[in-house]
Parts: structure tokens; C-alpha cells; sequence
């Protein structure tokens, strides 16, 4: 299982990568895993400023659909349009051309609360 040493992640199997202020957000390796062959992503939130851990869209396999939550508060600022056409791409490249979102976020002080790639590594076994 790929888990990136210099991303973020959270106990929904999020990764996020911080920039600047922008963070960019997708599903784990491990997530993807455990969904199996994504169909579809949904994303109905840009544009929107959302609280952390609010729903900011779906993510619908074969056998299930997941609710994604935001792991930072902030203004969802872009959707990674390629995966309308291409979902497989959260299967094949989660940490690459599989990312969801990205979130402009207010609370830097956020970001110490999510786990590093240690952390996250213990949580999944």
C-alpha cells in the first residue's frame, strides 16, 4: 500500500497536500482499495465555503457510494473535472491524476490536527 511520506491524511482515508494557503484533497490508496473500480465522482461543492468534516461530494464504486469529507475549512476553489470522464483515474493514480479537489482554507491551525504518514500508516494496519 502506497502512503506518501509528505501528505496529510485523515481518518476518512483522505490525502492532502498542502500549498501555500490550497490544499489539493483526494481519496488513499488503501480507500480506493477498499471502494474497489470507481464509477463516478460527484462534486456540487465549488465555489461553496464549507466547515472541516462537512460532505463536499460522493464517490460511487461498483458496490458502494462513499460520502467525502472535507478535512479543512475553507472555500472549495476547483474540481478535478478529469474525473467526470475518466472516474478509473481515483483507482489508478489516487495520489496523482485522482485527486478531487482543491480547498483555499481559513484555519491554518486545522492542518496540525491531521495525521502524517506514520500516523496514517498505524490507523490502516
Amino acid at each position: 500500500m502506497n502512503i506518501p511520506q509528505e501528505l496529510k491524511y485523515t481518518k476518512d482515508h483522505e490525502w492532502i497536500k498542502i500549498e501555500g494557503d490550497v490544499a489539493t484533497v483526494g481519496i488513499t490508496d488503501f480507500a480506493q482499495g477498499e471502494l474497489g473500480d470507481i464509477v463516478y465522482v460527484e462534486v456540487e461543492t465549488v465555489d461553496e465555503t464549507l466547515d472541516r468534516e462537512e460532505v463536499f461530494g460522493t464517490v460511487e464504486a461498483v458496490k458502494t457510494v462513499s460520502d467525502l469529507f472535507l478535512p479543512l475549512t475553507g472555500e472549495i476553489i476547483e474540481f478535478n473535472e478529469t474525473l467526470e470522464d475518466e472516474p478509473e483515474l481515483v483507482n489508478s493514480d489516487p495520489y496523482g491524476k485522482g485527486w478531487m479537489v482543491k480547498i483555499k482554507f481559513s484555519e491554518a491551525s486545522e492542518v496540525e490536527d491531521l495525521l502524517d504518514a506514520a500516523a496514517y500508516k498505524e490507523l490502516v494496519g
